[in-house]
C-alpha cells in the first residue's frame, strides 16, 4: 500500500523537519515526543492506513487516534504529507486562530476525537472498534499510544474490555521512547513488561524496533492478520531521534528546541513528499440510520397514570426503551449496575445494542465518545455518585464536539441506608461546569419519559439524574417539556414566597405547601442548566421571598444556580436554601431527608420563617 516510488527514510526526513519547524515557529510543543514516533507514523500511514483525506467520515476508512496527543507536530506533519494540510497552515501551529491546536481537536475534521489528557486515547478507540462491529464494517481503529499514559487506569480498563470483546480490529502501537516529563517512566525501555501485561488481558503483542521500518511494516501486517484477539505493538524507540543533541535526554520534554534551524538544516531541509493511503474499504454499511430495529416500533410509549408510584430509575429504563424502537442510532452503555439504573431493560431488548461497561466508568465513558464520534447517539448510565470517576473523561467530552447522555441514579441522600458512598451528592454541581451541557432531574416517570426523549436531540453532553425510591406520579402522560423550562404546581395572586425544587424535593415542598395552608408557589425546577431563570425570577420578584430545596450540596447546585438567575437581574428577596451539608450516614430515606434538612417539615419552617417577617 501507499504512494509508488516514495522511500519511506525520505517521508520520514519530512516528518521530522516540519515537526521542528512547525515547533520552531510557534515556540512551544512537543518536539521529542513526536520524532521517537516518526517512523511507526511514517509506515502506518503510506503502507497501511486505508484513508481518504476527501471523505474523512468514509463508513470504509480506517480510524487512527493520537492517544498521546501532546504529539500534535508528528500528527500535523503526517497530515501534510497525505495532503490534508499545506505547508503555510503547518506553520500556524499554536497560533490563535490556527486549526492545528497544541492538542488535537475535531476542529480539524481528520481529528477523530480530542486527546492531550492522557489515558483518554484507547478508551475513545475502544468505541470505535465496537461500533464497526455494530456496523459489520472489518475498518481498523488504530491508536498511538504513549509509554507514560501507560501507568493512567484508565488505559488498563480498556484493554482488559478489548480482550474481553476479542476486538481484533483494534491495533495499540505504544511509543515506548523512555522519557516522560520529568525523567524515566515506570518501565523505562522494558518491552516485556509491557508484553507481559497486555497478554494477560487477551491481547497479541509484537515488540519492535520502533526505528525499524522492516520491523514496523512487518508487525503491522501480523496485526492486519489477527483475527480473534486485539494487537500491542510495543515499539522501543528514542526520544528526541534523528537530532542527536537531544536524543534520550531529559528535561526537553514539552518546549521547542534552541537549535532547531542547525538540526533541520542536517536534516536536508523542507520537502515536499505527499503520499496517498490506501483507498477506503468498499463497503455496504449497517449504520446506525438504517440498522434494523429490534422490537415492534408502533409499541405504545411508556407511560403512566397520575398516582401511581413509579421510581424515576425505572421510568428511564421503559423511556429508553421505547425511544430505542424508533432510534437505531440510540445505544446503550452500563457499568455494571444495570438492575440497578434499569438499563437492563435496553440490554434484553436490543443485546446487539448494548455494551456492558463493567465496573470501569472512564472507559464507559470514553466508548462512549467513540461511539458518539461513530453516528450513534450513547446513553451511559451508572450510579451518580461513581460518574465522578470519569470527570476528565465527561469533560473532554465537548472539545471532541459529541453529542452523549449520561444517566446518574441512585442520587442524593434519599436512596436510604446504602450511606454516603453510593450517594451522588456533587453530580449537578460537576455537569453544570461542563461547557455547553444540560442537566435535567425529573421528579416523576411521565416527565422521565419525555426528557429522555429530548436527551436524544440535545447537543453536547446531557445528564439525567434519577432517583431510587418509587415517587407519585403528577403529571398527566401528555404533559409537555422543554429544555430551558419549569412547571409551576401552585400559584395564586396572594403568594408571599416561592419554593423552588426539583427530583425528590419536589414531593417534599408540595407536601410541605399543603401542610401549610398559607398562598405558596411550587416551581418544579426539572430544568436545573439550562434554568427557567425568567419565570423563577418572576415568581420571587412577585412573592419577595424564596426557599430553593434540593438533595445536594449547596454548592453548585440548583440553589447556587436560582441565586445566580436573580442577582443578575436585580431581583431582591428573601432567600433560603436548604440542601445537604456535612457527611450523611445509613439511615431509612425519609429519616435521610428529614436529617438533611430538606423534608417536608424543614421547607414548612422555612417559609414560616419567611412568611413571619
Amino acid at each position: 500500500m501507499g504512494e509508488e516510488g516514495v522511500r519511506i527514510e525520505d517521508l520520514c526526513r519530512q516528518i521530522r523537519v516540519d515537526i521542528l519547524r512547525a515547533t520552531h515557529q510557534a515556540g512551544s510543543g512537543h518536539p521529542t515526543s513526536s520524532l521517537s514516533a516518526v517512523e511507526l507514523g511514517a509506515v502506518l500511514f503510506a503502507r497501511h492506513l486505508r484513508y481518504d483525506v476527501s471523505r474523512p467520515d468514509h463508513p470504509g476508512a480506517d480510524r487512527f487516534v493520537l492517544s498521546k496527543g501532546h504529539a500534535t507536530p508528528l500528527l500535523y506533519a503526517l497530515y501534510r504529507a497525505i495532503g490534508a494540510i499545506e505547508e503555510e497552515e503547518l506553520l500556524t501551529y499554536r497560533q490563535h486562530g490556527s486549526r492545528l491546536e497544541g492538542h488535537p481537536t475535531p476542529r480539524l475534521p481528520w481529528v477523530e476525537a480530542a486527546t492531550g489528557s492522557l489515558g483518554q486515547g484507547l478508551p475513545i478507540g475502544v468505541g470505535f472498534a465496537i461500533a464497526a462491529r455494530m456496523e459489520g464494517i472489518p475498518r481498523r481503529t488504530f491508536v498511538l499510544c504513549g509509554d507514560s499514559e501507560m501507568a493512567e487506569g484508565s488505559m488498563w480498563e480498556a484493554i482488559e474490555h478489548a480482550g474481553h470483546e476479542r476486538l481484533d480490529r483494534l491495533i495499540a502501537i505504544v511509543d515506548v521512547n523512555r522519557l516522560g516529563q520529568r525523567g524515566p517512566t515506570r518501565h523505562e525501555w522494558d518491552l516485556d513488561a509491557y508484553a507481559r501485561r497486555f497478554s494477560a488481558f487477551g491481547w497479541e503483542t509484537r515488540e519492535v524496533d520502533g526505528h525499524d521500518i522492516a520491523q514496523i511494516d512487518a508487525a503491522l501486517s501480523q496485526a492486519d492478520a489477527e483475527t480473534s484477539r486485539p494487537t500491542a505493538i510495543l515499539a522501543r524507540t528514542v526520544k528526541g531521534k534523528g537530532v542527536p543533541e537531544v536524543e534520550d535526554q531529559v528535561d526537553y520534554h514539552g518546549k521547542a528546541l534552541d537549535r532547531s534551524e542547525e538540526a533541520i538544516e542536517r536534516l536536508g531541509g523542507p520537502s515536499d513528499i505527499v503520499i496517498t493511503p490506501a483507498p477506503p474499504l468498499e463497503v455496504e454499511p449497517r449504520s446506525p440510520e438504517t440498522a434494523s430495529l429490534a422490537g415492534d416500533v408502533e409499541a405504545s410509549e411508556a407511560r403512566w397514570e397520575v398516582g401511581e408510584e413509579v421510581a424515576t430509575r425505572s421510568a428511564y429504563g421503559e423511556a429508553l426503551v421505547a425511544l430505542g424502537r424508533r432510534r437505531p442510532e440510540v445505544v446503550a452503555l452500563d457499568g455494571e449496575v444495570s438492575n440497578s439504573t434499569r438499563a437492563d431493560a435496553f440490554a434484553r431488548e436490543f443485546p446487539d445494542r448494548f455494551v456492558e461497561a463493567y465496573i470501569a466508568e472512564q472507559n464507559m465513558v470514553g466508548m462512549a465518545i467513540g461511539l458518539a464520534r461513530s453516528g450513534y447517539h450513547p446513553f451511559a448510565s451508572s450510579f451518580a455518585a461513581f460518574l465522578s470517576r470519569a470527570y476528565d473523561f465527561i469533560r473532554m467530552a465537548p472539545v471532541s464536539g459529541v453529542d452523549i447522555t449520561l444517566v446518574g441514579s441512585h442520587a442524593g441522600v434519599s436512596i436510604g441506608p446504602d450511606g454516603p458512598s453510593q450517594m451522588g451528592l456533587e453530580d449537578i454541581a460537576a455537569f453544570r461546569a461542563v461547557a455547553g451541557s444540560t442537566v435535567l432531574y425529573p421528579c416523576d416517570a411521565n416527565q422521565t419519559r419525555a426528557l429522555v426523549e429530548l436527551l436524544a436531540d440535545v447537543s453536547g453532553v446531557g445528564y439525567l439524574r434519577t432517583t431510587r425510591g418509587d415517587t407519585p406520579v403528577i403529571y398527566e402522560p401528555d404533559e409537555t417539556f422543554e429544555l430551558g423550562g419549569s412547571k409551576t404546581l401552585r400559584r395564586s395572586d396572594a403568594d408571599q414566597a416561592v419554593v423552588v425544587a426539583a427530583g425528590i424535593t419536589v414531593h417534599e415542598a408540595l407536601a410541605a405547601v399543603d401542610d401549610l395552608g398559607a398562598p405558596v408557589t411550587v416551581i418544579d425546577a426539572y430544568s436545573v442548566q439550562p434554568l427557567d431563570a425568567e419565570s423563577i425570577a418572576g415568581a420571587v420578584a412577585s412573592a419577595g421571598s424564596v426557599v430553593v430545596v434540593e438533595d445536594h450540596r449547596p454548592q453548585g447546585g440548583l440553589g447556587e444556580a436560582v441565586a445566580a438567575a436573580l442577582l443578575s437581574r436585580g431581583v431582591r428577596c428573601e432567600f433560603r436554601h436548604l440542601a445537604v451539608e456535612g457527611v450523611p450516614a445509613s439511615a431509612t430515606p425519609q429519616e435521610q431527608l428529614a436529617l438533611a434538612g430538606i423534608d417536608r417539615g424543614a421547607i414548612r419552617a422555612a417559609l414560616e420563617a419567611l412568611l413571619r417577617r
